[in-house]
């Protein structure tokens, strides 16, 4: 019997549809063991939202972001990686292969959590000003040690699936709970906003409703690209106290185009609030999304991203800057090199 072309050709399809997306996971796997490397400088490394866990257990800094891949080091200068160190469950609402937004690594009560944010794209939400909104959401997992690997708790849903969230990080409040701090995207919510709810004490759900703790709009150093009016984006949240006790949170938005971060601190010393915004940026332009920690060495030291161009394509990689919290207020001395 002759058989067609067309059908042979049809068939060569059907068939190269139902292996492409193995062939192309196996290529990704394999990719991303040859990625692996060692003794690599801090300013080769290419990574958004760079969070680092200093661990004094096993005296290594530990480092994710986006992606959701892990480096290691023990100096801050080179670094080993990276590695895949997370479990999700593909049957639940992130699908098969979510993206993975600003990963933070916490130690709490024994145990090491893994706060991020998922996306999974296949999934719409809302239509706002013609823009879709896939479902996007903060999310915890867990593990025994640091380097993983994390999997998943009982919730499978912290944050209404109604609503884009991000970039969540844990806080335990003068109360003894635990909360998550996180952002309603502004694509939704055009005013983005900082929230918080309260985690159960294990960290595997949440516990009623949200609770706003302030706007984009407020703060007085944020701007659109026309420079009248303040820019809607909230991002990266990170809480801290300065040596004076008084409670602070870093965040970022942006001046025009360049990404920058700013300080609030609560007037009650909770993340009640009422937070107040400080008058000028904390970074230099084109410098954000940052979180907090100390080196070996005691010193205090803001991990966070540069924001560039290069070539029309965005390059962001991970910086220090040298920090002082000893009076009332969080400065910034100097540009840090381990």
């Amino acid at each position: 019997m002759k058989v067609s072309s067309k059908i042979i050709a049809s068939l060569v399809l059907v068939v190269a549809q139902a292996i492409i997306p193995f062939l192309a996971e196996d290529n990704a796997v394999h990719a991303q063991r040859l990625r692996y490397r060692e003794n690599v400088p801090t300013d080769s490394i290419i990574l958004s939202d760079p969070c680092i866990l200093a661990d004094s257990a096993t005296h290594t800094y530990y480092m994710t972001g986006t992606g959701g891949l892990m480096w290691t080091s023990t100096n801050l200068q080179t670094w080993n990686g990276p590695r895949n160190v997370i479990e999700i469950d593909t049957a639940s609402w992130m699908g098969r292969r979510p993206q993975i937004w600003a990963a933070e690594l916490h130690h709490y009560r024994g145990k090491y959590y893994y706060f991020a944010t998922f996306t999974n794209n296949a999934v719409t939400i809302d239509t706002v000003r013609g823009r879709r909104i896939p479902r996007r959401a903060c999310h915890v997992l867990v593990s025994d040690k640091p380097d993983g690997p994390y999997r998943p708790m009982k919730d499978p849903v912290y944050l209404p699936a109604f609503k884009p969230t991000l970039d969540g990080t844990l806080w335990v409040d003068t109360d003894g709970h635990p909360y998550m701090v996180y952002c309603h995207e502004w694509l939704q919510a055009i005013d983005g906003t900082i929230e918080k709810i309260r985690l159960t004490d294990d960290l595997s759900g949440s516990i009623g409703t949200a609770q706003l703790m302030f706007r984009a709009s407020e703060s007085p150093w944020s701007r659109n690209d026309e420079g009248t009016g303040p820019n809607g984006v909230t991002d990266g949240p990170w809480l801290f106290r300065t040596q004076t006790g008084r409670l602070g949170m870093i965040w970022t938005s942006w001046i025009g185009k360049d990404y920058t971060m700013g300080v609030a601190y609560s007037e009650s010393g909770t993340l009640d609030g009422p937070w107040v915004q400080e008058p000028k940026p904390l970074t230099p332009p084109n410098y954000g999304h940052g979180m907090i920690f100390r080196d070996w060495r005691g010193r205090l030291l803001l991990s966070l991203h540069s924001h560039e161009t290069v070539n029309g394509r965005t390059v962001r990689r991970p910086h220090f800057f040298l920090l002082d919290d000893e009076g009332d207020k969080l400065k910034l001395i100097a540009h840090f090199k381990p």
